[in-house]
């Protein structure tokens, strides 16, 4: 039977999944902007788009999977060095989970105790939670968050996408920008709720971000049309 995901392994998908579609929408929104300020051809400003969101998909899903890869090397690395810690010192390892435990305001005797019923039943899992901060076997799948990025992405790029080609001429700038604006506060309150992080700061944050990227395309596309 296939192992149930913990929480933690569950949110570090979906939070892949939330970066991966605000990836989308600022480099794809970048990109139609500024090839809009240098033509007025639907084809080009299409044709790039959709080169881009390609180029961004496959480019977000092999990046998630190093990166998750190289997490999960590094947690694994600790636990080895844990390991090993355990077997040539094993008082100094209880004594640092003590003393952790002292530190977040347990009394020396409460501590003691606590820290004798861990490492009695797994001396490795309390350890390395306690002085790396991850439970030992809840790793993130690579294949899953490169995936949900490989989804997310193009789906994130489609918005810009349709915006810049749908909409007249004459609004299709400033139509994209306001489609934009809208589509990266929600994708910034959703990151903030995920990261339990300050959710007006993390909207404005993802907005500015955004906007700054769709000027900066804007001018130079309109420098190198002009």
């Amino acid at each position: 039977m296939a192992k149930k995901r913990s929480l933690s392994q569950k949110i570090n998908v979906l939070r892949a999944s939330v970066m991966g579609a605000n990836d989308g929408i600022v480099s794809v929104a970048g990109i139609v902007i500024g090839v809009a300020g240098a033509t007025s051809s639907n084809f080009a400003i299409f044709i790039s788009g959709i080169s881009g969101m390609l180029a961004g998909t496959v480019s977000m899903a092999m990046g998630e999977w190093v990166s998750v890869n190289t997490q999960k090397d590094s947690q694994r690395h600790a636990i080895s060095l844990q390991k090993a810690a355990l077997n040539s010192a094993y008082d100094n390892e209880f004594n640092t989970v003590q003393h952790k435990l002292m530190g977040d305001g347990i009394s020396s005797d409460l501590a003691k105790q606590a820290t004798s019923e861990m490492m009695s039943k797994d001396p490795v899992k309390t350890t390395v939670r306690q002085k790396y901060g991850f439970n030992v076997g809840e790793y993130t799948n690579p294949l899953s968050a490169a995936i949900a990025s490989m989804i997310s992405f193009p789906t994130g790029s489609i918005l810009p996408l349709l915006a810049i080609t749908l909409f007249p001429k004459a609004i299709r700038i400033p139509a994209t920008f306001i489609a934009v604006i809208i589509a990266l506060a929600i994708t910034g309150y959703t990151a903030a709720q995920l990261g339990n992080a300050n959710k007006v700061r993390g909207m404005i944050r993802n907005i500015v971000s955004g906007v700054l990227t769709m000027l900066v395309t804007y001018t130079i596309g309109t420098l190198i049309g002009s």
